[in-house]
């Protein structure tokens, strides 16, 4: 009798063994009632994720003062997407509101509490504008510039 080869008794394993890390993600955001619950936050209300029809809608809120504000500094709307990142990071970094949030009453905050601050608040603005990643939402609707600053957007 032959004796089995390493690589013949090592691929069901190795396949397993990868196939196992891509899922547990999904089966820990699968125990999640609801939005955030993994986080400690309420189903509704204040302190809950915010909708993501609120969070287009101050998307857009803040996409259109900045086409203003670019067209009355510049005459030029081409200067918005400039004008947009300014407003986003400093607003995002030192308050967590932009114009559009805090009008909507949502606000983006740290998973464990507190303001975002500078450096996670540029990451997390360079993945918006980016467009797609933001789309791309979890189970807590938090896209991947959310993920990649280790933040949420609650409402207040």
């Amino acid at each position: 009798m032959a004796p089995k080869t390493a690589t013949a008794a090592m691929a069901p394993k190795t396949a397993t063994a990868a196939t196992a890390q891509l899922t547990a993600p999904a089966d820990a955001e699968a125990k999640s009632a609801y939005p955030g619950e993994r986080f400690g936050l309420p189903e509704r209300g204040p302190g809950s994720v915010a909708s993501m029809p609120r969070r287009v809608l101050a998307l857009l809120i803040d996409w259109l003062l900045s086409m203003l504000i670019a067209y009355w500094l510049t005459h030029s709307q081409f200067w918005t997407i400039v004008v947009f990142a300014i407003e986003v990071y400093v607003l995002t970094a030192t308050t967590g509101f932009t114009v559009g949030k805090r009008l909507l009453g949502i606000r983006a905050v740290r998973i464990g509490g507190g303001y975002i601050g500078l450096g996670w608040a540029l990451l997390r603005t360079l993945i918006l504008l980016t467009v797609v990643p933001p789309l791309l939402t979890d189970h807590d609707l938090r896209g991947l510039h959310d993920r990649a600053a280790d933040t949420i957007v609650i409402r207040v």
